[in-house]
């Protein structure tokens, strides 16, 4: 008799997005099933034009054919011989004039222990554990997908309203069609049934989300850990979260941006790096960067430097990098304002202790750039500023990526404290560009399911083919290994044709990483790295099959590596 397992009744997991197997799968159907009343959400028969390709002439009609729209572009991407039911409703949701829910979405019902899971005891999302079983394995809709109809009334998030086309010109409404894709993408499995604020998994058994989150403090993933508040300190480790799939972290250098930083030049007493977040809004800077001196923002109204009244010492700002506290007015308001002056760039620091934070607005006017910075890094520039010149440069890292970790994963959102519905089950919001499944809504987002693609493949969605990749990537790039199959040791051999910054890291075959080799400077020519067998904790890995993964100067290649028991 076929066991399907571990069915639950309903799962309680819903991301909220707020505003400020059988034989070879086919591009999966996804149906929407219309669960509104007769005259309200998809039935809503207010008269509407046309817009933005979208062909509805009812209010009704366009939501649903965002949502069809959204469908349609999962189903191009993700393969499955079962079609995937969302239950969707348009309802009023918690919403003020300035904040709001925007929507949520969540598997109804999780499995474990099915024919076709990958792994035993761990639960997958339903619609995810139909395509590896092949079949239907529940009389539920796969999603649930609860939608805001209030944002399209003027009390709610102000003079913004939905936006129903799909060309991405919402200017100050807000766009449907990557909330959609976002919380579809919740429901489709990117999101851990394990509770944030507790640690507790749900059943007290993993799922195949938390088997892909690491902890970098710990070395630990969260299905390794063997207590619930280990599981909940690493949800609030901020900045020390990742994701630990080999297909996210091998194609995020080609999708995020290096990491903006504040380079203090002088005096020597604070010169570094200081970590900085880019706004939503503003021109772009490179590696190279700007120089010039730091200048601290003074206006006529207390609170004195937070650049929300007219400045005093404006004349001084011009062809400097004005410093300006997070305050009582919009960012776009004040750093206009500082370009006004003729300021060439804006550091923001946080009115607030902990990291920085995304800055939100729109005003295709201002060209300079802007960055904030920490409260307390801030304060060390400030009583700098007391004594003298504060010389910096605003620049890109020439390493670290905007969204990644040092060691190169990309890291996932843990705040402190704990956000109930945005903690873990999001990439961090430090990632630039923004990604499609950051824990909140940015003008920059459209169709693209940048990264989220490769995480469903981590997850199980498509076949790793990224690990599988041919070992040269170009005719002068070689990467092979000797002896393979190996026991109990390999070596790695590069031929690097430029010098530059190399990587070099073994993964298992559900893309894990299992030991870093290289991360270093390398010159150009014929390199050995050797792998004795052994994890990054000093354990000596299973007999098995592990992939290679070398990046050097942009060029990435990968190799099957099999070691074999002693």
């Amino acid at each position: 008799m076929e066991r399907i397992g571990k069915v639950l009744r309903i799962v309680a997991v819903a991301l909220a997005l707020l505003t400020a197997s059988g034989s070879a799968a086919r591009a999966a159907t996804i149906l929407i099933v219309n669960n509104d009343g007769v005259g309200e959400g998809f039935n809503d028969p207010t008269p509407v034009s046309p817009i933005g390709g979208n062909t509805g002439t009812t209010l009704g009609a366009q939501r649903l054919f965002i949502f069809n729209h959204a469908a349609s572009l999962w189903g191009a991407i993700l393969p499955s011989n079962v079609t995937i039911r969302v239950l969707a409703q348009f309802n009023p949701q918690t919403c003020s004039a300035t904040s709001g829910v925007l929507g949520s979405a969540g598997a109804r019902s999780a499995h474990a222990d099915f024919v076709g899971a990958e792994f035993p005891n761990m639960y997958y999302h339903q619609a995810l554990a139909n395509k590896l079983a092949g079949t239907d394995l529940s009389t539920l809709e796969d999603i649930n997908a609860t939608f805001n109809s209030d944002v399209d009334n003027a009390v709610c998030l102000g003079d913004a309203d939905w936006y129903y086309g799909i060309d991405g010109n919402e200017a100050a409404d807000i766009e449907l069609l990557p909330v959609v894709l976002h919380e579809l993408g919740h429901g489709l499995g990117f999101a851990t049934f394990a509770s944030a604020s507790t640690g507790a998994f749900l059943d007290n058994t993993p799922d195949i989300f938390a088997h892909f989150l690491l902890n970098k403090s710990t070395g630990l993933h969260w299905d390794e850990m063997g207590n619930n508040n280990l599981r909940k300190t690493s949800a609030t480790n901020t900045g020390n979260l990742v994701w630990d799939g080999f297909a996210v972290n091998f194609r995020a250098p080609n999708v995020l941006q290096h990491e903006p930083e504040v380079l203090v030049l002088s005096p020597g007493s604070i010169a570094g790096s200081y970590a900085a977040l880019q706004g939503e809004f503003g021109g772009p800077f490179d590696g190279t960067g700007i120089t010039a001196a730091i200048v601290l923002v003074t206006d006529g109204v207390a609170p004195v430097n937070d650049g929300c009244e007219a400045f005093v010492n404006g004349a001084a700002l011009a062809g400097k990098l004005a410093l300006v506290d997070r305050g009582l007015c919009n960012f776009v308001v004040k750093v206009a304002a500082a370009q006004a002056t003729g300021a060439i760039g804006v550091i923001v620091v946080n009115n607030v202790a902990g990291a920085p934070i995304p800055m939100g607005g729109t005003d295709p006017s201002i060209t300079i750039p802007a960055v904030m910075i920490s409260q307390a890094d801030g304060t060390t520039i400030k009583n700098a500023l007391l004594s003298g010149v504060v010389s910096a440069t605003l620049r890109r890292h020439p390493t670290l990526l905007a969204g990644a970790h040092p060691g190169g994963e990309v890291k996932m959102y843990a705040p402190s404290p704990v956000e109930p519905g945005s903690s873990v089950s999001h990439f961090d919001a430090t990632a630039f560009p923004d990604l499609l499944m950051e824990p909140a809504i940015n003008s920059s987002l459209h169709d693209d399911v940048d990264l989220t693609r490769e995480l469903f493949e981590d997850i199980g969605w498509l076949t790793r083919l990224t690990a599988a990749e041919p070992a040269a990537a170009a005719p002068d790039f070689r990467v092979r290994s000797a002896p393979n199959p190996f026991s109990p040791a390999t070596t790695i051999s590069l031929d690097l044709p430029s010098a530059g910054r190399t990587r070099v890291a073994v993964y298992d075959v559900q893309g894990r990483l299992v030991k870093r080799l290289l991360d270093g400077w390398m010159p150009a020519g014929r390199h050995g790295i050797a792998w004795d067998g052994s994890d990054d904790h000093g354990r000596r890995a299973a007999a098995g099959v592990y992939f290679s993964r070398v990046e050097s100067n942009g060029r990435r290649a990968a190799e099957r590596l099999v070691k074999l028991e002693r």
